[in-house]
């Protein structure tokens, strides 16, 4: 997880990710420490899965949005997927939709005994994966780098064949007047197809993306069994969504 990476780390792969690929040379220079420390980071930074190394250099391994995203409100997104790790028992199966935050659900499995988790998520997959308590279903289909999710047909037929207890879906922003929104209409097939295989269906969104509205509308916020955000989310919006009979939950 991209908190858990020291200054230097970070910076390496936000220079990685603004130019998109850069000599060993050149990141020594610019961060001012040996070439041999430069190639020791990259070496760190490819087995964690952020970068790939190249001849003399290295260039990002996940999109530009993707490693933006990660960074963006890192301790929130923590806090509601620990939350929504909570709703988890042991031995359950479930469905985590591509995003962020909702890959942080994944990484907060750890103690759980016996869960099966189907995903469309490559991020989700590669905290799952680390995890030998975890079984993992990976829906295939288009791979789309920009949310590195598998979509289409395929992808849905695989969570159309499949029942679980529990799905976690993300969106790009949410209202009471636009429900759950994205800006990718293959997305909000996935989010669709995942609440009709699941008994009980959770937004996991941190209270950012409150009041946006993405390009295609996805799911009425009355269609899903709960949201869970954090404790960002304003007094009137809190008060608006308990008014209408949302549930929330505030981590």
């Amino acid at each position: 997880m991209i908190e858990e990476l020291v200054d230097r780390e970070r910076t390496i792969l936000r220079l990685l990710t603004e130019r998109g690929s850069l000599s060993v040379s050149l990141l020594s220079r610019e961060l001012g420490v040996s070439e041999v420390t430069i190639r020791s980071d990259l070496k760190t930074l490819e087995e964690k899965g952020y970068l790939c190394r190249s001849r003399g250099g290295a260039y990002p391994a996940l999109h530009q949005s993707i490693v933006e995203r990660q960074q963006l409100n890192i301790e929130a997104k923590n806090r509601i997927a620990r939350a929504a790790a909570e709703l988890v028992r042991d031995g359950d199966r479930i469905m985590i939709e591509a995003g962020t935050t909702t890959a942080l659900v994944a990484r907060h499995l750890l103690g759980k005994r016996g869960v099966h988790v189907v995903t469309n998520s490559t991020l989700v997959f590669s905290y799952a994966r680390l995890n030998p308590s975890l079984q993992i279903t990976l829906a295939g289909g288009e791979f789309r780098r920009e949310t590195e999710a598998m979509v289409g047909p395929i992808a849905l037929r695989t969570i159309a064949g499949l029942n679980v207890r529990l799905a976690f879906v993300g969106t790009d922003g949410f209202s009471l007047e636009r429900g759950m929104t994205t800006q990718l209409v293959e997305g909000a097939e996935i989010v669709k197809a995942m609440r009709a295989q699941a008994e009980e269906t959770y937004l996991v969104a941190d209270s950012s993306k409150y009041g946006r509205s993405g390009f295609v509308s996805v799911l009425g916020l009355a269609e899903v069994d709960g949201i869970i955000t954090d404790s960002g989310l304003g007094e009137l919006a809190a008060r608006e969504l308990a008014e209408a009979s949302i549930r929330v939950t505030k981590a």
